[in-house]
């Protein structure tokens, strides 16, 4: 209780001397920095980062809850234990989650800590925020009276997600993934302290990947003229990298980069599902919070053969369906 009375005073001294900073310096600063480039960047980063938090608390909270209250053996129970048949089992699983990319990672986390194999949970981290029951409805609103393109995305996201699954099963090292320390479950108070633990770790850890990585979307939508953007509109072959690019830096949350998407109407259909297609599993946030959770060197690997796979599989999906 000490501890805790320690940490609220903390809170409270921290919070206060914010507030009386902010309200002495705050309309000089605001004189001085606030221009049009400057607002835009802040709404920009703002609304990334808003989007983002609400699902990453949900989804810490799942991980913290798993870590903590769910045994080991409960895993191996659901989970084919040959990995050529968990990756698709933990990839059709992802559709009973909804959440954005970022709250992923924590709950994929949480499953490799309680011993599920790497390549279902991995499976499962790119297949939750794509296929989801929100994300297919806010899709189908956004493309109202297009049931191809939901089935486009269901499809495409789908594939992708096993695909990249059976991949690491197959190639993958030990060496590129450094795997979360596991936690002991314990029981009663023990139990609650470790749930306690785990949300407050993997949501500050998480948290400060997804800063950066909103951070780096809001700066390189104010970078880039969109004079810029419009020589590609006019070309299939050219739109869809550049889609695919955008998708990357812009990390629009998977619940509405639909609307987006519909929105880029002069783009070609196909575009516009490799849009939607490659958000939810390579985006700036996603990439900076991999790095931060399994290390630097699998971020790099798995989002580079996650973004192409995930063109190639919604250039032959569109090409077939759209």
């Amino acid at each position: 209780m000490l501890g805790y009375a320690v940490l609220g005073g903390l809170a409270l001294a921290s919070a206060g001397a914010i507030v009386t900073v902010a309200g002495v310096l705050g309309p000089a600063l605001a004189l001085d920095l606030y221009t049009p480039p400057v607002a835009a960047w802040w709404t920009l980063f703002t609304a990334v980062v808003v989007q983002g938090v609400p699902f990453l608390l949900l989804c810490t909270v799942v991980s913290a809850a798993i870590g903590a209250l769910v045994p080991e053996r409960a895993f191996s129970r659901l989970l084919p234990r040959s990995p050529a048949l968990a990756v698709p089992v933990a990839s059709a699983a992802g559709a009973v989650l909804p959440g954005c990319e970022c709250a992923s990672v924590p709950v994929a986390a949480g499953l490799m800590r309680r011993g599920v194999a790497p390549a279902a949970a991995l499976a499962f981290l790119l297949s939750a925020p794509a296929i989801n029951p929100v994300v297919l409805i806010a899709t189908s609103i956004a493309f109202r009276g297009q049931p191809l393109t939901v089935g486009a995305r269901l499809v495409v996201s789908l594939a992708t997600a096993v695909v990249m699954g059976w991949l690491w099963a197959r190639f993958g090292r030990q060496e590129w993934l450094r795997l979360p320390k596991t936690r002991t479950t314990g029981s009663g108070t023990f139990r609650a302290g470790a749930f306690t633990d785990g949300l407050q770790h993997d949501f500050l850890h998480a948290g400060g990947f997804l800063v950066l990585g909103s951070a780096a979307a809001a700066t390189f939508n104010i970078a880039v003229p969109r004079s810029v953007l419009d020589v590609f509109t006019g070309s299939t072959w050219l739109s869809v990298p550049l889609l695919a690019l955008l998708a990357v830096v812009l990390c629009v949350c998977s619940e509405a980069d639909a609307f987006v998407a519909a929105s880029l109407s002069g783009f070609p259909p196909t575009a516009r599902l490799v849009f939607m297609a490659v958000g939810p599993m390579a985006d700036l946030k996603l990439i900076a919070l991999q790095a931060g959770t399994f290390g630097r060197a699998f971020a790099v690997r798995f989002s580079s053969v996650t973004w192409m796979v995930a063109v190639v599989s919604s250039v032959l999906v569109g090409w077939w369906l759209l």
